[in-house]
């Protein structure tokens, strides 16, 4: 039998009060989550507060995307390495937004779980199913 999994994407939400408080009340409410692994992804900027938040909790803490490459002269992106560093067990790969909007091709989510189990983390890969399509009955 499989083991339930939640997963809340905060998106591009939130200020860092707003984040930290999410959090703390998030950690004090999921207590118990026997049975269920529970995992909250807040955007890129505040990995670094909400993984101090999360310390010695149940919840664990994930990315939203991750670059493939381990390093290098990438202005703006994040690589797998980083994300580990901040103690994210999670990323969130191949979401609707970042293929229907960016454009992100499956080959460039493939490179992205690559790197993500290359540093011990899980992905979280999406379908990336457009709204028409849902609601056309064509996903599930």
């Amino acid at each position: 039998m499989r083991r339930p999994f939640i997963a809340g994407n905060w998106k591009m939400n939130l200020t860092r009060e707003q984040s930290e408080a999410l959090a703390r009340g998030l950690v004090d409410q999921v207590t118990d989550a026997e049975g269920c692994d529970v995992a909250i992804c807040p955007p890129f900027i505040y990995l670094d507060v909400v993984s101090s938040v999360l310390r010695g909790s149940t919840i664990k803490l994930g990315a939203q995307n991750l670059y493939p490459q381990p390093s290098g002269a990438f202005t703006g992106e994040t690589s797998a390495t980083m994300l580990a560093d901040l103690g994210c067990d999670y990323v969130i790969l191949g979401h609707s937004e970042r293929r229907h909007i960016l454009g992100e091709s499956d080959n460039e989510v493939s490179a992205k779980v690559t790197a993500a189990l290359e540093n011990s983390l899980l992905p979280i890969v999406c379908v990336g199913e457009t709204l028409e399509q849902r609601e056309a009955g064509q996903t599930d």
